[in-house]
């Protein structure tokens, strides 16, 4: 599913148009990296949770020559889902 798909979506089962629906889903999103940026975790009770953790710097290969590189440590974005949406994901 696209992000035109999902506001397509939302903006029918809301019964708003999809400019509302495109404004309410950026908002949202606005609203998720925010709140990471700052090291924050967003809990959805019943869909799941945002959070960041560290990766640690690590030695990876280029797959095509094999060579050994180093990969940097970084920050990731993990999602964990709720009790509620992995039951209905079954």
């Amino acid at each position: 599913m696209t992000k035109a798909e999902l506001i397509g979506i939302m903006a029918k089962s809301s019964g708003v148009t999809k400019d509302k629906a495109a404004k309410a889903l950026c908002a949202f999103e606005d609203a998720v990296t925010k709140e990471l940026k700052k090291g924050g975790k967003l809990a959805l009770v019943g869909f799941g949770t945002f959070s960041v953790a560290k990766r640690k710097a690590r030695e990876g290969r280029n797959p095509q020559t094999g060579k050994t590189i180093k990969i940097p440590a970084k920050k990731v974005v993990k999602f964990k889902a709720g009790k509620e949406l992995a039951g209905k994901v079954k």
